[in-house]
């Protein structure tokens, strides 16, 4: 879930989407879209400005079909604004199957726009041809769905260039989970040189680190003031030697990251 902040994105639905995430990350297995869908409610604030994201856990057609309803049904909300396959487990026909729909419910009017997560570059090259398939099978071009968003853990000691290229090259939004790494890298020398130079949090830096780059970070925090500070970051930003500071060769997750799973799993 991601309060409307400007700027936004325009995805490849055509729908906008906020330039930062923050608040709760709602998935089928976080137990959690009731709650996501009271807090929106109570919030006073209206539905069209927040943004609402979930996920399907369990990756096969009927999962997938059954948890856009079960999503709808748990959160009371008219509608998803973003729904994600979570994960790219299950097979090659599930993975289809699963595909298909999310199809279905965007062209049912029950999911606004559609993507996955996870997914590296074999599973996305596989997303395209089932793509294509799905065209053949349901009737034509469009009919195969439109990827929006591909949500990965990345930031600089995980930066996924291969990933991100992949994605921007066909105008699918990369969003950025874990962007500042748990807080494990905030005594990072280069981390801190730059947080004093523009007067910033280590935790600001990071998070300008993957708007710079393009992505749209997904941040995390309990603490009020936190919140409020991650959001501080549209008044700034790194130049494009900076960003290159920042970015190690590191391949080094701190969350769960099967992006490089094999296509059988």
């Amino acid at each position: 879930m991601a309060s409307k902040i400007h700027p936004t994105t325009k995805l490849a639905s055509g729908f906008e989407i906020p330039n930062l995430g923050f608040g709760i990350d709602s998935a089928a297995k976080y137990y959690n879209e009731a709650g996501c869908g009271n807090a929106i409610r109570s919030s006073g604030i209206p539905r069209d400005q927040i943004f609402f994201t979930s996920k399907v856990g369990d990756i096969s057609y009927d999962q997938a079909k059954a948890q856009v309803d079960k999503t709808l049904s748990e959160s009371k909300l008219e509608y998803i604004d973003l729904m994600l396959l979570h994960n790219p487990f299950g097979g090659s026909e599930n993975r289809k199957g699963g595909w298909r729909a999310l199809v279905e419910a965007a062209e049912a009017g029950k999911v606004r726009s559609i993507g996955v997560s996870n997914y590296g570059v074999h599973h996305l090259d596989e997303l395209e041809q089932h793509i294509r398939e799905l065209e053949t099978e349901r009737g034509g071009k469009g009919r195969g769905g439109v990827v929006s968003v591909n949500q990965i853990e990345l930031h600089p000691w995980l930066a996924h260039n291969d990933i991100a290229n992949w994605c921007n090259k066909r105008g699918i939004v990369v969003e950025a989970f874990c962007p500042i790494v748990r807080g494990t890298r905030f005594e990072e020398p280069v981390v801190k040189k730059l947080a004093e130079k523009y007067s910033k949090t280590p935790a600001q830096v990071l998070i300008r680190w993957s708007i710079d780059k393009g992505h749209i970070p997904l941040v995390k925090s309990v603490t009020s003031s936190r919140i409020a500070a991650n959001a501080e970051v549209f008044d700034f930003s790194l130049t494009p030697e900076e960003v290159q500071e920042l970015e190690t060769n590191e391949y080094s997750p701190v969350s769960w990251n099967p992006t490089r799973s094999r296509l059988e799993d």
